[in-house]
């Protein structure tokens, strides 16, 4: 694995510390307050909710799951489940932890904001799709296509969030950047796996 990928990974983990720390300050609160302003009612960036939405990250956990297995990659399964699933745990334990409310709107959601949970798993289940479809290609025209179309949805798919005034501009980065974060713990446990299987059956 390259190192600038790790070594994002700890920025991204120390971002999501800081963004915890100080979203109540008066600048991020601004900076959530501007980001409401400039994307609030976009239709178009609100579509885009529908593909982070839980329903569908399990139907394509499911997928990615009955493709691996009919590979034979089991490691790859437990990657999956690693990214997704566990994934999908550890946001509902942050929010829980966190406790930080949504936006004031008429018919809001229940539950906490901080950090959002599309933007999270979204990030998670795009990044996971981009890393298998695109293993084995090295640096090729076809994987850059992937992993470009993979950030371009996580995008939409947090700006959606925000356009649809569920979560703070605050929430959606956090999201992210955990995302990102928990996505390389299990990149690099699921790469290790492969180096020690291909180890294993050369002895």
């Amino acid at each position: 694995m390259k190192k600038w990928i790790y070594s994002l990974g700890v920025v991204t983990l120390s971002l999501f510390i800081m963004l915890r720390f100080t979203y109540a300050n008066p600048s991020f609160i601004t900076f959530d307050e501007r980001w409401a302003k400039l994307l609030g009612g976009n239709e178009l960036l609100i579509f885009f909710h529908y593909i982070g939405e839980p329903i569908f990250v399990v139907i394509v956990a499911l997928i990615l799951v009955i493709w691996q297995w009919r590979k034979g990659n089991y490691y790859a399964i437990v990657f999956v489940l690693l990214t997704i699933a566990v994934g999908n745990a550890l946001n509902q334990l942050l929010k829980n932890l966190i406790e930080r409310p949504r936006p004031e709107i008429a018919n809001q959601l229940l539950s906490f904001s901080f950090p959002s949970g599309h933007s999270m798993t979204g990030a998670l289940y795009l990044l996971t799709i981009a890393y298998l479809l695109s293993e084995g290609l090295g640096r090729s025209k076809k994987a850059l296509i992937i992993w470009l179309v993979a950030l371009i949805l996580v995008c939409l798919i947090g700006l959606s969030r925000i356009a649809e005034s569920r979560h703070f501009a605050t929430d959606v980065l956090a999201g992210w950047s955990m995302g990102y974060t928990w996505f390389v713990v299990c990149m690099i446990w699921y790469e290790r796996a492969k180096k020690k299987k291909k180890v294993a059956s050369l002895l």
